[in-house]
């Protein structure tokens, strides 16, 4: 196991590897394999691409996200462009059923609103929004819509757990009620932890994901 100086030092390379991230705007601190990161960055994408190159790191027991977005000049938009950027970027995506999804924004902080069948569509929904100029955080208000039996959801859950050779697939705990899942056991890192709450996520007719699981490092 890391100690938490080796962990910072690795998070720090991480974040200095990944082109997308100004990591001298970001201070990190780390205590018993949890990292926070402070500080301020340019762009609500690059606060999103700080949160997964930290993700990325082995040993992460979990994350607090103190990093603020103070737009550049550049990037400044009113609320009615970034809601007309928004609104057209949503169209012009295949993924995204058309209609499905509204979006309101406030003061750069966008939130969808809306009922969708999968939960490919409330992410890609998301990632449409996400690097738009001038959006300093998110929302993502939209509900899924469960259409399936909740023994069938777990018994998927766990056959996919199983072929996508998750290594701890039987020690985690799968409960379904009325669409939504809740989710416990021990995984070994957050990348793991990660991979386990996609799969829960991607299965047809799951509204909700509830996170128990402890990454043991």
């Amino acid at each position: 196991m890391k100690t938490d100086a080796q962990l910072k030092a690795d998070v720090m390379d991480e974040l200095t590897w990944d082109p997308v991230i100004n990591a001298s705007h970001i201070g990190v601190m780390v205590e018993e394999g949890v990292v926070t990161l402070t500080g301020h960055l340019d762009t609500f994408a690059e606060k999103h691409a700080a949160e997964h190159a930290v993700r990325r790191v082995a040993g992460v027991r979990g994350i607090a996200m103190e990093l603020d977005v103070k737009l550049s000049p550049s990037h400044e938009r009113s609320d009615s462009e970034i809601a007309g950027a928004a609104t057209e970027a949503l169209r012009l995506n295949p993924l995204v059923p058309r209609g499905k999804v509204q979006v309101e924004v406030e003061s750069g902080w966008v939130t969808l609103s809306g009922e969708v069948d999968w939960a490919y569509q409330f992410a890609t929904a998301e990632q449409c929004v996400r690097p738009l100029a001038g959006v300093r955080g998110l929302f993502n208000e939209i509900t899924i819509r469960p259409r399936v039996d909740g023994d069938d959801i777990a018994r998927q859950i766990a056959a996919a757990l199983e072929r996508q050779a998750q290594r701890e697939a039987r020690h985690i705990g799968v409960e379904v009620e009325g669409g939504v899942v809740t989710l416990s056991g021990k995984v070994h890192s957050m990348a793991e932890h990660d991979a386990v709450m996609g799969v829960a996520f991607s299965t047809h007719g799951v509204a909700h994901v509830v996170d128990h699981l402890q990454v043991a490092g």
